[in-house]
């Protein structure tokens, strides 16, 4: 049970229910604090409100697709996510309810629910290294980090503990070791490729991908009710086994389990109180999407974690006499510094042999070819790097869709499996840069009167000069490894097709430069965290989730630390 439903005062708010925001409502319940957290969306139940967990194709009307008209109409922004269908339509927003205006493209896919994107996201799980964390001061491009890898190591091993992240120990500088759990295995065709880059690019490569998925299952997540991933690769529908981290299976429970946890739905966030008498937030401004009555929570201590956009969104309207640019934002530079990942080409070929090789199940997860670029004696005509993600498979039934053919004849055909082939996607960096950023609208507002929000970021020239290069490394691994029809493209994807949206509040140690210090703490406004991806002062190319969670936690823990002390 849900504590205190009816108090407008806690130690602690939290803003969203994503990976970042459950977390937060873990470690402070854990430690003791009556926690708010304010979910903007409808609630959805873990098991009980994953309605198409076990739904066939046949049992719905489009076979799982969802029909082109409904996609146009409601989701024109939100189906640049793959994962949008039949099954899943309902987890994210419908773009026409939730507008924003984009000065230059770019898609902000949204999921507004408890949960938030951790039910839909792809659940690659990657430490940021050393050298990811020192570039910025090294090539004079963003605000350096007030972090280094020794203080986001042991939070990433205990966050790696508890959500269960699958993987092997590579041994590999740029993407550190971490506390896994045993890894899933390459298919045939996927170590083949991975034994020719070891032996033809010594300074390359191929590993089976990091999940955040249960390949077994320790006390920690069977105290949740957690098992192992089934292998059905069908994940955003929700998970009634818990195979994966998401809130609903795993922050979400535990927090409730302290008895210190309320959570609130359909509570959209619209400002930050500030009081200027003491330097200090007070609550939170919030008016309820069904009923339109808007009501004010109090506490001592306020995690933002609203998503990079809806963070930014309600810290820039937080504006009062004493931060008339948003809250905290004496630095100016709140809103700016947008990035996203470059996934800016795709290489693909085919392989002849193997084939009397297959695979067992749906592995929910793919290869990972870590950074070899601008790393010791490479160096290439950029800055920063990308690594490459993607599988092997075999072509299916489906080959058959076009084909005529009855009886004994079709079946064998249909049972017959098709070519191997292999599929390379680059992941690049984004390089910080003032001029891709966010800022409201002064004269439009949404229904629950939040000024809109303008976006406008775009690639530069070192992004460009990345794709092309993706193109080159991809084709000339897939070659060397024998495959035929070799060939790459540029994919023309906008910025926020990442889903990997970052850097609008980023942390640094000179408050002129920066909105956050070393522990995702606000300079001007010291009872204000924020521990989303506006965070991140840049991108590397590893997916950024893990880093969240391994952040939040430790701003949590030296939140704690400072209330206990009476500095905030």
């Amino acid at each position: 049970m849900d504590y205190n439903m009816k108090n407008t005062s806690f130690e602690a708010i939290v803003i969203g229910s994503g990976i970042s925001g459950g977390w937060a409502a873990k470690e402070l319940c854990e430690k003791g604090i009556k926690t708010l957290m304010l979910e903007r969306g409808k609630d959805i139940k873990h098991r009980e409100d994953y309605h198409s967990d076990f739904t066939q194709p046949w049992e719905t009307i489009g076979k799982g697709k969802l029909n082109e008209d409904i996609l146009n109409r409601d989701y024109p922004v939100q189906q640049k996510s793959h994962v949008i269908n039949e099954y899943s339509h309902d987890r994210f927003i419908k773009d026409p309810d939730n507008p924003y205006i984009q000065t230059s493209p770019f898609a902000w896919i949204r999921g507004h629910h408890t949960g938030g994107k951790s039910i839909m996201w792809g659940r690659q799980s990657y430490r940021l290294s050393e050298l990811n964390l020192s570039e910025n001061q090294r090539d004079g491009h963003g605000s350096p980090w007030p972090v280094r890898y020794s203080d986001l190591d042991p939070w990433y091993s205990y966050v790696e503990e508890f959500a269960g992240i699958s993987g092997n120990n590579d041994g590999i500088d740029v993407l550190p070791d971490g506390n896994f759990l045993k890894p899933m295995e390459m298919n045939c065709l996927e170590k083949h490729v991975s034994g020719s880059i070891t032996e033809n690019f010594p300074d390359r490569r191929m590993i089976i991908g990091r999940a955040a998925h249960l390949t077994e299952t320790k006390p920690v997540h069977e105290a949740l009710g957690r098992s192992n991933c089934m292998y059905r690769n069908q994940c955003v529908r929700g998970c009634s086994f818990g195979g994966y981290f998401s809130t609903q299976s795993a922050t979400l429970p535990a927090a409730r389990n302290t008895g210190n946890l309320t959570l609130m739905n359909n509570k959209v966030v619209l400002r930050i109180l500030h009081d200027e008498a003491s330097g200090r937030a007070t609550g939170v401004e919030v008016v309820d999407q069904l009923t339109m009555e808007k009501t004010q929570y109090f506490a001592r201590v306020v995690f933002v974690c609203a998503s990079t956009l809806g963070s930014t969104q309600i810290l820039l309207n937080s504006a009062s006499s004493a931060f008339p640019q948003g809250l905290g934002n004496s630095s100016g530079v709140l809103g700016h510094y947008l990035m996203d990942h470059n996934i800016g080409a795709i290489v693909v070929g085919k392989y002849s042999g193997f084939e009397d090789k297959y695979y067992k199940g749906r592995r929910p997860n793919g290869i990972y070819v870590p950074r070899f670029q601008n790393i010791g004696d490479d160096k290439r005509d950029f800055l920063r790097g990308y690594g490459f993600q993607g599988g092997a498979s075999r072509t299916d039934w489906a080959k058959q869709a076009q084909e005529k053919g009855f009886g004994k004849t079709l079946k064998e055909k249909v049972s017959t499996p098709g070519d191997w082939s292999m599929v390379l996607v680059g992941f690049g960096e984004m390089l910080p840069d003032f001029n891709n950023k966010v800022t409201l609208d002064t004269t439009q507002k949404d229904k629950w009167g939040m000024p809109l929000l303008n976006v406008d970021a775009k690639w530069g020239e070192n992004e460009h000069k990345m794709t092309d290069d993706m193109i080159v490394s991809g084709k000339e691994m897939l070659e060397a490894a024998e495959l035929t029809q070799v060939f790459g493209f540029k994919t023309g994807s906008e910025p926020g097709t990442g889903i990997h949206e970052m850097g609008t509040a980023r942390m640094g140690d000179d408050p002129t430069q920066s909105v956050l210090n070393k522990f995702n703490q606000m300079h001007d406004v010291k009872n204000v965290f924020v521990t989303d991806g506006s965070a991140m002062a840049s991108t590397a190319c590893q997916n950024p989730s893990l880093t969240y969670m391994a952040m939040t936690a430790r701003a949590v823990d030296y939140a704690v630390k400072e209330m206990q002390a009476g500095r905030i």
